[in-house]
C-alpha cells in the first residue's frame, strides 16, 4: 500500500514568489490534477505517472479536460480542482447569494464579534438617482443608532454580568454580546467579507447563477471571480454564462403565483404569525428509523423489517434506539439511518438568524423575500436598556424608505432593510441533520435568536417522533440527556493532539 500527497492549497503569494525565483511555469494550475484523475479509469499506468504527464503537457491536459467535461459530460472531474477565494467588500444581502451553494466552504466576517464600521454598499440600481441620497442618509442613521446601542448595551452587559466582568479575559466575550444585539439595527447593505473554498464544478455553477442574477452587485462579483480563475484554469470552468433557466424561471413563477392565488392570500398579517411551524413530517418515523437500523444489521429486506418494527413493543423499540446511541459522544453525528425520515418547518425569522440557519446547507432551504409586513425581531436587551422606542422609530423610517425604493427599483429595496427584518423560510431536514442543528444551535455558546428557533424545531420534532429525537439537545446538555436515558454519564474519549512536525521533502 502507498499513499502520496498529490497536492494541497498553497497561498498565491507563495506561488507568485516561486515564479519570480524560478521563472514562469505552466504547471501551476489545478487543471493538471483534474486531467490526471480523469484518465485513471482508462489508463493502466500508476496515478503518479499520469500526473507527471499532465504536468509536462499542460495544454494537452487542458484539451483533455475540455473534451471530458464538454463533449462527454463528465463534470465530476472538475471537482478535483479546488480554489480558495477572498471575497471582500460584498454586502450582507449579496453574501446570502454567495453562501447558497451547498458543496462549498465558507468562513465569514462575523457581525457578532467585530465592531461594525461605516462601510456599506450602495446598490448600482439607485446610484445617480434621487434615491441615492435617501438611501445613504437612512443607512447613516442606522449606523449612528448602532454605535449608540453598542455603547449602552456594553455598559448594560458588564453590569448585568458583574462576575464575568471582573475577569479582564472575559471582556471580549461580554463586548461580543453587546455587538450581536446592536447589529440588529444595521442594514443588509453593510459590507462583509468571506473566505471561500470551492471546487471548479461548483464554481462554474456559482458563476452561471451569478451571471443570471437580477442584482448588479452579484453579477459584478461573478465577473470578478471569473477573471481570477479563467487565466489559471480555463479548461474546467466552461458553462459560466447566464442562461434562461436561471434568469426567467423564478420571475415567471412569481408572475403565475399572482395570477392564480386569491388576493386575500397574497399577504398574511404580521400579528399572530408563528415563528416555527411543523407543516409536514414522515408518518410513523420512529418505526421507520427502527426498521432501517434492523435492515442494516440483518439480511432481511427493508419492507419486512418495517413490518417487524411496527409490531414491536415500546420497550423493544426503545432498546433499538438505546443500542444505537449508547456508544455515542457529544461530537459524534447521528447514524446515517436517521436520514430516512424528514420534517418540514415553516419559519419566520430575522435576517440575523437566517444568516446562521442558512449555513446548514445539507438541509433544503428556500426563502421568500424579506418582508417588512412580518415585523422585526427586537432583542430583549434593547428593551432592557430602554431603547425599544428609538429602535422602532428607526425601523419605521427604514420601512418607509423601503417602500419608496421598492416602487422604483424593487430588486434594490432589500438593501435598506436591517438584520431585525424578517422573512419566511421553508426548511426540510432529515432527523440526522436536525440533530446536528440542535447540537450546535441549542448549545450555551449559541446566539439567542437561532437558539430559540432550533429549540422550537427540536421540541416540535420530539412531539411527533419521541423515540427518534430522544437524545436531541445542545452539546452542552448532552451528558445530562444521556444520563436520563442510560442512568450513567457517557464515556469520554481522551483527545490526543498531534505534535507539530516538520514536513520532510525528498
Amino acid at each position: 500500500m502507498k499513499v502520496s500527497l498529490a497536492g494541497y492549497n498553497v497561498d498565491t503569494e507563495v506561488l507568485n514568489q516561486l515564479q519570480k525565483e524560478v521563472g514562469s511555469r505552466q504547471d501551476l494550475t489545478p487543471e493538471v490534477l483534474s486531467a490526471a484523475y480523469a484518465r485513471i479509469s482508462r489508463d493502466p499506468r500508476s496515478i503518479e505517472d499520469i500526473r507527471k504527464d499532465a504536468r509536462q503537457e499542460v495544454e494537452q491536459a487542458r484539451k483533455s479536460n475540455s473534451t471530458i467535461i464538454f463533449k462527454m459530460g463528465h463534470h465530476s472531474v472538475a471537482e478535483h480542482a479546488v480554489f480558495n477565494l477572498d471575497i471582500i467588500g460584498v454586502s450582507r444581502l449579496a453574501m446570502e447569494e454567495v453562501e447558497r451553494f451547498r458543496l462549498c466552504s465558507y468562513t465569514e466576517k462575523s457581525q457578532r464579534y467585530i465592531t461594525l464600521e461605516k462601510d456599506f454598499v450602495i446598490p448600482e440600481e439607485i446610484k445617480g438617482t434621487t434615491l441615492e441620497k435617501l438611501f445613504i442618509d437612512t443607512v447613516n442613521k442606522q449606523n449612528h443608532t448602532y454605535r449608540i446601542l453598542f455603547e449602552k448595551l456594553k455598559d448594560h452587559v458588564f453590569k448585568k454580568q458583574a462576575e464575568l466582568a471582573s475577569d479582564p479575559k472575559k471582556h471580549n466575550l461580554l463586548e461580543g454580546w453587546a455587538k450581536e444585539d446592536a447589529r440588529y439595527i444595521t442594514a443588509l447593505a453593510i459590507e462583509s467579507q468571506v473566505g471561500q473554498t470551492v471546487n471548479a464544478r461548483n464554481l462554474e455553477l456559482m458563476l452561471r447563477r451569478f451571471a443570471s442574477h437580477p442584482l448588479e452587485e452579484v453579477r459584478s462579483l461573478g465577473r470578478l471571480i471569473h477573471q481570477q480563475v479563467a487565466c489559471v484554469a480555463p479548461s474546467i470552468v466552461i458553462f459560466y454564462q447566464a442562461n434562461e433557466r436561471d434568469q426567467k424561471t423564478y420571475p415567471e413563477l412569481r408572475k403565475l403565483a399572482f395570477e392564480i392565488m386569491p388576493a386575500s392570500f397574497s399577504q398574511q398579517p404580521a400579528k399572530g404569525v408563528a415563528e416555527v411551524e411543523l407543516v409536514e413530517f414522515t408518518e410513523g418515523g420512529d418505526a421507520i428509523i427502527a426498521a432501517s437500523l434492523l435492515h442494516v444489521s440483518s439480511k432481511i429486506p427493508y419492507e419486512q423489517c418495517l413490518v417487524i418494527a411496527k409490531k414491536l413493543s415500546p420497550e423493544q423499540l426503545r432498546r433499538i434506539y438505546t443500542t444505537a446511541w449508547q456508544n455515542m459522544q457529544f461530537y459524534d453525528s447521528m447514524l446515517r439511518e436517521f436520514e430516512y425520515v424528514n420534517l418540514t418547518f415553516n419559519i419566520v425569522l430575522s435576517a440575523a438568524c437566517f444568516g446562521q440557519l442558512k449555513r446548514h446547507r445539507m438541509s433544503t432551504i428556500t426563502a421568500q423575500d424579506y418582508d417588512p409586513a412580518l415585523g422585526v425581531t427586537i432583542p430583549d436587551s434593547i428593551k432592557e436598556i430602554g431603547m425599544e422606542q428609538v429602535f422602532s422609530e428607526i425601523i419605521e423610517e427604514t420601512n418607509q424608505v423601503y417602500l419608496i425604493i421598492n416602487k422604483v427599483a424593487p430588486s434594490a429595496a432589500p438593501y435598506i432593510l436591517t438584520n431585525a427584518h424578517r422573512r419566511r423560510v421553508l426548511i426540510r431536514v432529515n432527523a440526522r441533520e436536525l440533530y446536528h442543528i440542535s447540537r450546535l444551535r441549542e448549545d450555551s455558546h449559541a446566539q439567542w435568536d437561532i437558539k430559540n428557533i432550533s429549540r422550537a424545531m427540536a421540541q416540535k420534532a420530539k412531539q411527533v417522533m419521541p423515540l427518534t429525537f430522544g437524545l436531541i439537545g445542545g452539546k452542552d446538555k448532552y451528558s445530562e440527556i444521556y444520563q436520563k436515558i442510560f442512568g450513567k454519564s457517557p464515556k469520554i474519549t481522551e483527545v490526543v493532539l498531534p505534535q507539530a512536525r516538520k514536513i520532510k521533502r525528498d
